[in-house]
């Protein structure tokens, strides 16, 4: 892919973490990805939520992977290679008598920084770890939005009944309030909006279809922001460009004097996924007013080419400062990493 316009720029720390700087969290498993942290401004720090991707260390004959049990514990599930029933030619995802099923299992860690480039884990702070049937594949993804004192996080939900968008809320980052699966599967990508407009909140969010239409960027709204509907689809795929396979919402959407900015992610049939932009009306974020034509960030270095699956650069989180953005982002599904972004230089980019 040819980089036309890359508007990064690159923490010269990246990676920031890399799986070797965390403890996992049980004994018998082990870190393989770190990945895609939500941000946000919690007592004067800047904080990631990790998703910490965990594994089993193999053995020869025998396929090892996680999964959480009906009590919240991680069981080791294993099944021999030469089972006829197994069908195991995805490093991400395996099939067993027509179940599938990950090769790793995620959980959410909570990591501070004073300066936004040296962050360590904050023991003080539990981990989050997926909960009841709905979460038995882990939690993945999680995006931070906060509306005054609240703070909503929306994360991936995945069990073997499907991927979808579960909700809790938190002021103190201690105690968590539930809020259930509020978007069915097959959905993800949910960015919650960080005000109300005409007094309604609004989210981004990505439902799937592998048989008709595609995996395209989906607005909703909501009068309490556990029930929503009204849903109306606003970014798809184009085909022959790099955004031609998917598309997903990144981080909360940034208020600017032309329209809320909206950094997104967008892969193509050979799934390499780099960073766009695009724009929607302030009064109605339905209208979509401007989109960047080529990709505002590609993997050109090679944490973000080489990883546990390369050339992928992912981002649900940020921090602004005025013009300054800057982005926290998973580079090939391996680490976490940093750049940052003049807000007027994206929006010049946006046609």
């Amino acid at each position: 892919m040819e980089n036309k316009l890359d508007l990064a720029r690159r923490f010269p720390e990246n990676p920031l973490l890399l799986p070797k700087d965390l403890p996992a969290s049980k004994d018998g498993l082990q870190i393989i990805s770190l990945l895609n942290p939500g941000v946000f401004r919690f007592r004067d720090k800047i904080w990631l939520i990790v998703r910490v991707a965990e594994g089993v260390a193999q053995k020869e004959g025998v396929l090892f992977f996680p999964a959480l049990n009906a009590t919240g514990n991680t069981e080791i599930i294993n099944i021999p290679l030469n089972d006829p029933d197994l069908i195991a030619t995805d490093a991400r995802v395996i099939s067993y008598k027509g179940l599938d099923y990950l090769t790793t299992i995620s959980h959410l860690r909570l990591l501070a920084s004073d300066d936004g480039v040296h962050f360590s884990e904050q023991t003080d702070y539990l981990p989050l770890f997926g909960k009841g049937q709905l979460e038995r594949f882990g939690v993945e993804d999680c995006r931070v939005t906060q509306i005054k004192d609240t703070y909503y996080l929306t994360y991936t939900a995945v069990s073997d009944s499907g991927v979808g968008v579960g909700m809790m809320t938190t002021t103190d980052w201690r105690s968590f309030e539930k809020g259930g699966m509020i978007l069915p599967p097959h959905n993800k990508d949910c960015a919650i909006f960080e005000e109300k407009i005409n007094g309604k909140y609004y989210c981004l969010h990505r439902p799937s279809s592998k048989e008709i239409g595609g995996n395209y960027i989906w607005l909703a709204e909501s009068s309490d922001t556990r029930q929503w509907g009204n849903h109306q689809c606003l970014i798809k795929t184009r085909p022959g460009m790099w955004d031609s396979a998917r598309v997903g919402a990144g981080a909360a959407p940034i208020r600017t004097e032309r329209g809320w900015l909206e950094i997104y992610h967008g892969a193509n049939a050979e799934h390499q996924y780099c960073l766009g932009a695009f724009l929607m009306d302030l009064n109605d974020p339905s209208k979509v007013v401007g989109r960047t034509l080529d990709p505002i960030m590609i993997p050109t270095e090679t944490y973000e080419l080489s990883g546990f699956f390369g050339y992928v650069v992912f981002t649900n989180g940020h921090v602004v400062d005025g013009d300054e953005l800057t982005i926290y982002y998973g580079a090939a599904d391996e680490f976490v990493c940093g750049a940052k972004f003049s807000v007027s230089q994206i929006l010049k980019n946006v046609k």
